[in-house]
């Protein structure tokens, strides 16, 4: 991906990441004014969160398509962003610790996932042990292309083939990503999902802001 390349996905980034914000007021005020609703009311709501982070994954390929390399140190984050990628974005595992955290949350304080069923419990326990093992082939990939990056000589067929193999790996992870959050959805009602897609906008979106914040302090 050229300069105008790593631009114009900036740019992208940056109004995905700003649309993502309007999507959270929308689930934070989704559960007061619809607490008397029924559930399948939530439905509208998650699909448009899922669809808004389907949009990011398809663009982000398109993007990768001639230059993987970029993703895997994007200049369009701050180096607080990048110390937390887990190949070109957020590690799959994290699902299931925000999941326990809001799990453990006390009724009181609005927590709908605090009331799991012993068959929720399960199926993302289930789920977890899956993915595990799907985050691990990802990281054999990766070692793999790391091993093949230091014993080849860098002419241009040779950087060709890196520069595939890397773009693998990317989707490879970007897909069980998506696997993650597709099963965890899955497992959970519409209105626990609102607030598990809450949970992780939030995250997403802080992350983002302190490390401008982090980055300005620096410089």
């Amino acid at each position: 991906m050229d300069s105008q390349g790593e631009e114009n996905f900036s740019e992208f980034y940056e109004r995905w990441i700003s649309q993502l914000e309007g999507h959270l007021r929308l689930l934070l005020v989704a559960p007061p004014q619809q607490q008397h609703s029924g559930e399948a009311d939530f439905r509208p709501i998650v699909n448009k969160l899922t669809a808004h982070h389907k949009e990011y994954y398809r663009i982000k390929w398109a993007s990768a398509q001639n230059d993987a390399l970029p993703f895997f140190a994007p200049e369009w984050l701050s180096p607080l962003e990048n110390a937390y990628l887990w190949v070109t974005g957020w590690k799959p595992s994290l699902a299931f610790r925000l999941v326990e955290s809001l799990k453990e949350a006390r009724s009181e304080s609005g927590s709908s996932l605090a009331g799991l069923s012993e068959d929720q419990v399960r199926g993302i326990e289930a789920l977890r042990v899956r993915i595990k093992a799907e985050e691990e082939r990802v990281e054999r990939e990766m070692e793999r292309q790391q091993v093949a990056m230091a014993d080849r000589k860098m002419v241009e067929v040779a950087l060709k083939g890196l520069v595939a193999g890397m773009e693998k790996v990317m989707k490879m992870a970007d897909c069980v990503r998506l696997k993650t959050m597709k099963g965890v959805l899955d497992v959970l009602s519409p209105m626990q999902c609102v607030q598990f897609l809450a949970a992780t906008s939030m995250m997403q979106i802080q992350m983002r802001k302190w490390g401008k914040v982090t980055n300005k302090c620096c410089n």
